[in-house]
């Protein structure tokens, strides 16, 4: 079903954004990211009441490779 998009303004795109208008199949990255963090770290909001005895963060990983990324189009 074709799309009809009246006026856009893109003010900026990050290094792996997509910007699509109109009709799409498949979107897919074009970048991967790991993040490791203890406990509480990405908690957010207002007079947090956080306790954490002990943390630890397992950051071993067996696999070579995580998410590959092909550049095939």
């Amino acid at each position: 079903m074709p799309a009809i998009v009246g006026a856009v303004k893109v003010n900026s795109i990050g290094s792996s954004g997509v910007f699509n208008i109109g009709d799409v199949f498949t979107i897919s990255p074009k970048s991967t990211a790991k993040t490791f963090a203890g406990a509480g770290s990405f908690n957010t909001g207002d007079y947090l009441k956080i306790s954490n005895e002990y943390s630890a963060t397992n950051t071993y990983d067996k696999d070579l490779a995580d998410a590959n990324i092909s550049t095939i189009l």
